[in-house]
């Protein structure tokens, strides 16, 4: 006898509903073990990896609070270590006068005031200072670099990237109502959003294969070169700094309507999968995941449309690659060391953060 249509799509949705309970329990499972990991490799100072790089402490923490951890004592160790780099211009950092003196002030400030507000062990000053620095590490003028963010604040050379602008667009957004407990007569931290937009969208191809995709920045070939079909040689575009571009764009409050974004959104549908960093391979993998996944949350997306009409449910898709990357000691690392993903606490903390947003 044939079984009601009915009754047919209700025994599929309940199918559909214990497979999507058991990918969160073995999420849940997976992040358990990778915390754990993270745990034992804290020093005893509270950092991890590199003492003189904190973002490699603020990652980390940012995944111990994603894990359910963040009122624990290694989270605790942690924020109060990043807290104790945190300089009188408001960064956090170590200095490094050989690199004009920031030792990566941008970035590292940008994830440890990320990771410390998500924690909520760190006192109102320290993030208010810390905006301070970022809003005033903007670079001014009218060249391609203008409105975007490098490595350094004091830097010796004119320079921003898409990576370490999203970081920073994201870090003022994600802190911004911080702002109203700013001190009366305080002068207020912002963006200049409108400039921050246009770096960003200047790196987008808007011919061609990729268009819609974004490069690293208008001067290094982090991902390569191509010529368009005006013979013009251009930087070309790949994932990570797609998302990136999305997550920017979405962040300076455009809407998934706006051509900008729906035309990134296309180059990642086109280019969608979870087995490499579109276009740079192994490179970058685990970041790939962290900035994939926080760009189509934020944009509020739940499926990506392939052209051949398959609807893809991304966190599924990516919740099951990085779980079947997870080594017997729950931690996570990546073979291709160029971003220092060879790093298992790093690249732990990435797929950590990832996983949260998958379930």
């Amino acid at each position: 006898m044939r079984r009601p249509a009915h009754l047919a799509f209700l025994l599929a949705a309940a199918l559909a509903g214990l497979s999507a309970v058991a990918q969160t329990a073995d999420i849940d499972a997976a992040i358990a073990r990778g915390v754990k990991y993270l745990v034992s490799r804290q020093e005893a100072d509270g950092h991890f990896s590199d003492a003189h790089m904190p973002a490699l402490t603020g990652l980390p923490l940012w995944a111990l609070v994603c894990g359910g951890e963040g009122k624990g004592d290694a989270a605790r160790r942690a924020a109060s270590f990043v807290l104790s780099t945190q300089r009188p211009d408001g960064g956090f950092y170590v200095p490094k006068p050989g690199r004009g003196g920031s030792g990566l002030g941008n970035y590292n400030t940008s994830v440890c005031v990320s990771a410390l507000f998500e924690s909520g062990l760190a006192p109102t000053k320290a993030i208010l200072d810390a905006r301070t620095y970022i809003a005033g590490s903007q670079l001014t003028g009218d060249d391609t670099m203008a409105g975007g963010f490098g490595y350094d604040r004091a830097s010796r050379r004119r320079y921003a990237d898409l990576s370490n602008t999203s970081y920073a667009m994201d870090a003022m957004r994600r802190t911004e109502r911080v702002e109203d407990l700013r001190p009366k007569g305080q002068a207020r931290a912002d963006l200049n959003w409108d400039k921050a937009l246009s770096f960003v969208t200047r790196l987008q191809e808007k011919e061609g294969e990729r268009a819609g995709g974004a490069a690293y920045n208008a001067r290094t070939p982090q991902g390569g070169t191509e010529t368009n079909a005006s013979g013009r040689v251009q930087l070309r575009a790949y994932g990570s700094m797609s998302y990136a571009a999305v997550l920017s764009m979405c962040h300076a409050k455009l809407t998934r309507s706006d051509p900008r974004v729906k035309s990134a959104l296309d180059y990642c549908t086109k280019f969608w999968t979870v087995d490499e960093n579109p276009g740079m391979g192994s490179q970058g993998l685990y970041y790939y995941f962290d900035i994939l996944s926080r760009a189509l949350s934020v944009a509020g997306i739940d499926e990506l449309v392939q052209p051949d009409g398959r609807r893809v449910a991304w966190k599924k898709e990516l919740a099951a690659k990085i779980l079947s990357l997870q080594k017997e000691d729950g931690s996570w690392e990546n073979e291709n060391n160029r971003f220092w993903e060879n790093d298992p606490v790093l690249a732990t903390s990435f797929a950590i953060l990832s996983l949260a947003l998958c379930k």
